[in-house]
């Protein structure tokens, strides 16, 4: 019986899983990237990809490979991937059809594949119209509009970490990040909660015990379960912004569910309430009584399952 594999690269890790055609997961594996970067990651993957293939070729041949990517894909299919060094235009394509000349092969960004899996086997089943809002280091979203990823001209749809909200927001910080994501990513919470330390001397919190480069966002959750002011100014204000991010999402695109994932989602899926709240305030009425808002079901697995639905529909296409 045929099988596809789906490859999901992460900034700091790959996993590996093969499927049956029915979405059964018959087997994972993860590597940490471990400092690799350039042509070391291709080969990683190249490496772990042949294996697999060559374990499954004769009973259950790998018949079709999806890879989910953290960037930017081309419509020459290579790859920039910011937090990979080396990888601003890499032949990822090209590398793979090195080991399996003979396997159709699709790339997509994480965002994307993200919804895909979600739409496979989470949370998403049977909707065609909706979207992944993924929060982790960065914000991005992966938006599906009758059954199908919206892409964009090129490629970059969904990189809503450049939503503005205002113009008195922080200039320094936007033109990097973008608006959004300056507050209300992983890195933004973490960015936000230095700034405030810093102006507030009088502050003897929990968050005054650690050095003020090593702050990060879960270190403020954490302190906003004891309570502590500055924490919980940082994450009512990390909920304002996500719940303004959602209200833009339905009034644009009118979807029926969308999905929070992401590594701050996490930490923050118990402010899924005051969220829909939140976004209550600014999105379309009346699309967004027919939304619903939930946790992604697949959690960390969702890339991976995302990328195993890219092969299956190329599989599907053959």
């Amino acid at each position: 019986m045929p099988t596809i594999l789906g490859i999901d690269l992460g900034g700091t890790k790959l996993a590996l899983a093969v499927f049956d055609l029915a979405g059964n997961l018959l087997n994972r594996d993860i590597i940490n990237l471990a400092g690799r970067y350039g042509t070391e990651v291709g080969l990683l993957i190249k490496t772990q990809c042949k294996v697999l293939i060559e374990q499954y070729k004769h009973e259950d041949p790998v018949s079709a490979i999806g890879i989910s990517v953290p960037g930017i894909v081309s419509k020459l299919n290579t790859v920039w991937a910011p937090n990979i060094p080396g990888w601003e235009d890499y032949p990822l394509l090209e590398e793979m059809k090195s080991v399996a000349p003979t396997v159709p092969i699709t790339i997509e960004s994480d965002r994307n594949c993200y919804i895909l899996g979600e739409m496979w086997q989470g949370n998403a089943r049977a909707s065609k119209n909706a979207i992944y809002l993924a929060v982790g280091t960065g914000i991005g979203a992966g938006i599906c509009i009758n059954g199908n990823i919206f892409q964009g001209a090129d490629g970059i749809a969904g990189a809503i970490g450049w939503m503005g909200f205002n113009t008195s927001s922080n200039k320094e910080h936007a033109e990097k990040m973008g608006c959004l994501e300056s507050q209300a990513s992983g890195l933004g919470i973490a960015r936000v909660t230095k700034q405030m330390l810093q102006e507030n001397k009088n502050y003897n919190g929990p968050l005054r015990n650690k050095p003020l480069e090593s702050i990060t966002a879960y270190d403020v959750f954490a302190a906003y379960e004891t309570n502590d002011e500055i924490a919980r100014k940082v994450i009512e204000m990390s909920i304002d912004c996500w719940g303004l991010a959602i209200a833009n999402l339905i009034s644009f695109f009118d979807p029926e569910k969308i999905i929070l994932g992401g590594g701050i989602f996490g930490p923050a899926i118990k402010f899924i309430p005051q969220i829909k709240k939140s976004a209550a305030n600014w999105a379309q009425p009346v699309s967004f009584k027919h939304v619903t808002i939930e946790a992604s079901l697949l959690g960390g697995d969702a890339g991976i399952y995302g990328a195993g639905f890219l092969a299956l529909n190329k599989f599907n296409c053959k």
